[in-house]
């Protein structure tokens, strides 16, 4: 037994049915936890330090080691029952997807640093910091998330025999046309 089924069966039965009707989006959510933690230790340990003054930069590096970890982590766990793809294709299309969600989580932080300044010496070392983790973590974030969760489910890891059964209705749809 895993540890999200040992928390899902603790749950009180009608929570429990939802939880295992969204198991991937759980497991992809944990998996996001463990991932911001790895990109904000990065973030910060490079901002604080030898990045001080280049806190994009700082972002993309963290996010792009955030991303490696979590490719192993949704392919062997999260989504390990999906695919069907060769696992060359399946991580290209994983990096990429990852790729714009990178972007998608540095635009906000880019946006507070540049376009509304938010940088020492304009503003005191809390206010830049908080900005920060506003925009990149909790807005880049959420939406780097949405739109990983949506294309991972679509398009990394399709569900084969969702696919498979939409082709056999398809056939069969097909083949009473032919004789009717």
């Amino acid at each position: 037994m895993s540890f999200v089924d040992d928390v899902v069966s603790v749950l009180p039965q009608p929570m429990r049915e939802i939880a295992y009707r969204h198991h991937e989006l759980i497991k992809f959510a944990i998996v996001g936890a463990t991932t911001f933690i790895i990109d904000s230790g990065i973030f910060y340990g490079l901002k604080w330090t030898v990045l001080d003054t280049k806190p994009v930069t700082a972002k993309i590096i963290s996010g792009v080691i955030a991303v490696i970890a979590s490719y192993i982590l949704n392919r062997e766990w999260s989504f390990k029952n999906r695919g069907g793809r060769e696992r060359h294709h399946e991580a290209l299309l994983f990096f990429v997807v990852s790729g714009i969600g990178v972007v998608l989580a540095f635009v906000p932080l880019w946006v507070s640093s540049y376009v509304f300044d938010l940088r020492q010496p304009n503003v005191s070392f809390s206010v830049e910091n908080i900005a920060d983790f506003v925009s990149a973590f909790i807005i880049g974030n959420l939406l780097q998330m949405a739109f990983r969760f949506w294309s991972m489910r679509r398009w990394v890891f399709p569900d084969e025999m969702t696919q498979i059964v939409e082709e056999f209705e398809d056939l069969i749809g097909e083949e009473r046309l032919g004789h009717t």
